[in-house]
This record gives structure tokens, C-alpha cells and sequence, in this order.
């Protein structure tokens, strides 16, 4: 992949990540089955330990989210490591600031891993590795 390729499919992946975490903040399922692999594989905290395949186990989340809920995403140090021309491991912490049920603002933080892979010329989140930090 020669130099200008990688820094274009690097910005293309922290805008693609960032748009992820907009769908994600806003309930838009759509876009997000549109972003992500139907085979999509992840480690996170709802999971409790176990490695969870496909996208019905998100689906529960984006239908319980109550529509007033506003959440400003914000990330830290985002790094993309491109794995090949097409493979690409985007880490970053990132910062969700909402208000709780009184009202008080709140913020949470994580640490995340999302592999993308490219497929027929377009990015797909394909495995997502999140691990919360009190």
C-alpha cells in the first residue's frame, strides 16, 4: 500500500469510527447495520465476558435507548494501525458525557478496539473489543 493509499484510508477510518460513534449516540439502527458486518464479533461490558456474534445482540440496545437521551462522544487519542491494504485496527478512549435521571452530568470512559476490514471497496466494522474504566 503505497503511503498516500495508507494516510487516505486512515482518515477515511477515523471519520468512518467517528460516524460510528455519531449512529451509535443518535439510535439510528440503520446506519448502523449499514456500517457494521453481520458477522460482527465483540468483547464488551454488556456481554459479560463472552465473545458475542452477530448484530441482535446490539439491536436489543439501540431499542431500549430512550429518544431523549442526548450524549456528546468524545474521543481520546484515536490511533489507526493499518493491519494490510485492507484490514485496519482503530483504538482510542473515548469519553460519553450524558445526564442522568436527576439531571446531573456524568461521564463515562473506555477503552476501545475496532476492527475494520475492507470488502468489495468499503470499510465494515467487523469486531469491536470495548472495556469500561470506572
Amino acid at each position: 500500500m503505497a503511503l498516500d493509499d495508507a494516510a487516505r484510508a486512515e482518515d477515511e477510518l477515523l471519520q468512518l469510527s467517528r460516524r460510528l460513534l455519531d449512529v451509535i449516540a443518535s439510535g439510528d439502527w440503520d446506519a448502523y447495520v449499514a456500517i457494521c458486518d453481520p458477522s460482527l464479533t465483540c468483547f464488551e461490558p454488556e456481554a459479560r465476558g463472552e465473545r458475542v456474534t452477530g448484530l441482535d445482540f446490539h439491536h436489543f440496545y439501540f431499542r431500549e435507548r430512550r429518544p431523549a437521551e442526548a450524549a456528546q462522544t468524545t474521543l481520546i487519542e484515536p490511533e489507526v494501525r493499518m493491519l494490510g491494504p485492507d484490514a485496519a485496527a482503530v483504538t482510542y478512549v473515548r469519553l460519553t458525557q450524558v445526564r442522568d435521571a436527576a439531571g446531573a452530568a456524568c461521564t463515562s470512559r473506555a477503552e476501545e478496539t475496532r476492527i475494520w476490514q475492507r470488502r468489495d471497496g468499503r470499510w465494515r466494522l467487523v469486531h469491536v473489543h470495548r472495556s469500561m474504566n470506572p
